[in-house]
């Protein structure tokens, strides 16, 4: 059955960032908007199902109101903890009840969240957050008519698989008994100097340490848009890069936040390849930060493994998904085109 997964996080587009930088409010009455018009576009696409996470605003329930809609959806049947911990717990509902794409409301930090149990599934990643190097500022229509087209089995070569990074935390203390990654990170990890996580968010470029960056695409906010801003051209997903920062060192001019542009002394840096490790450590304590908020508290001396992964979630391309269906003739009204779908056709 094809089906499709919907993440809408509501916290996203709503942290200290609004205060200490000028980052875009995406309200919840948005966001049911939002997923109202990605509703509408799965409709037309003919997905036979969708599942939506719960959440403390009910966006999936608000969205649904008065909808006359032709598949069968749900509300997920979980516990809503309003933490990162529901996007995580959805992600691998749905994965589990065989969704051919998740869709997703967020920036970042959501995608983050969910890429941590989406296996192998597509992401069709909207862009509602602060930091949005990630996912896609799309209109929600559009997304829902791509999403559709990769579940249905009609826009396969519009699916990528994008770099990730393995995040080890080594602590001095205990004996590492596995090789599994302790988190992860889909676009930068960060020694940002600081000793405990407070409000997640990141905006004093001089306490900024070292950055790691799966990708150095111009045009972007957040850690990584200092790479795309040394090196003057977009990286492939073949490489990551290793940002060390140090007083005399060049200065480069970034977008640190959203309206915040900072110059951070730039000491080192150097290309990644597949697999390679970078450790991070201080002899004081720090955080590190992922995707753009902190999250770990690393105690002194404790070391940090970073490694560069090439096979990271997989990704739809919603213009390529797009041009896919129209060039095998999908959209067309055609009784004797047997490409076409759903009662539309």
């Amino acid at each position: 059955m094809n089906s499709v997964g919907i993440i809408a996080n509501p916290a996203s587009g709503k942290d200290i960032r609004r205060l200490v930088a000028h980052g875009t409010v995406f309200n919840n009455n948005e966001k049911v908007n939002i997923v109202r018009r990605l509703l509408l576009g799965l409709d037309a696409t003919g997905v036979k199902r969708v599942l939506i996470m719960p959440d403390s605003f009910c966006i999936g329930e608000k969205a649904l109101d008065g909808l006359d809609l032709r598949f069968d959806s749900s509300v997920l049947p979980l516990p809503v903890t309003s933490t990162s911990k529901d996007s995580t717990q959805a992600s691998a509902y749905m994965v589990a009840h065989n969704v051919n794409c998740i869709v997703t409301l967020g920036g970042d930090g959501t995608n983050r969240s969910v890429a941590k149990a989406c296996e192998d599934v597509p992401l069709m990643p909207i862009s509602t957050g602060t930091n949005n190097v990630f996912p896609t500022m799309i209109e929600g229509t559009v997304a829902g008519i791509a999403a559709g087209l990769v579940a249905c089995g009609l826009a396969d070569e519009a699916v990528n698989q994008v770099p990730r990074l393995d995040i080890y935390c080594e602590d001095p203390d205990q004996v590492r008994v596995t090789d599994s990654p302790d988190e992860i990170a889909l676009v930068d990890a960060a020694i940002y100097d600081e000793q405990f996580v407070a409000s997640g968010a990141i905006w004093d470029a001089s306490k900024i340490k070292a950055v790691i960056s799966t990708r150095t695409q111009a045009g972007t906010i957040g850690l990584s848009s200092i790479g795309a801003h040394i090196l003057g051209k977009n990286g492939s997903s073949e490489h990551g890069l290793y940002l060390r920062m140090a007083p005399g060192g060049r200065e480069v001019l970034a977008p640190i936040a959203p309206g915040v542009i900072r110059r951070v002394s730039l000491a080192e840096h150097r290309l990644l390849s597949a697999h390679d490790e970078v450790v991070l450590r201080r002899q004081k304590a720090c955080v590190l930060a992922l995707d753009g908020e902190r999250e770990i508290e690393v105690k002194p001396g404790a070391g940090v493994r970073v490694r560069f992964k090439r096979n990271g979630p997989t990704v739809v391309d919603p213009q390529k998904a797009i041009e896919a269906a129209a060039r095998a003739g999908v959209f067309v009204h055609d009784t004797a085109h047997a490409g076409c779908f759903n009662d539309y056709c």
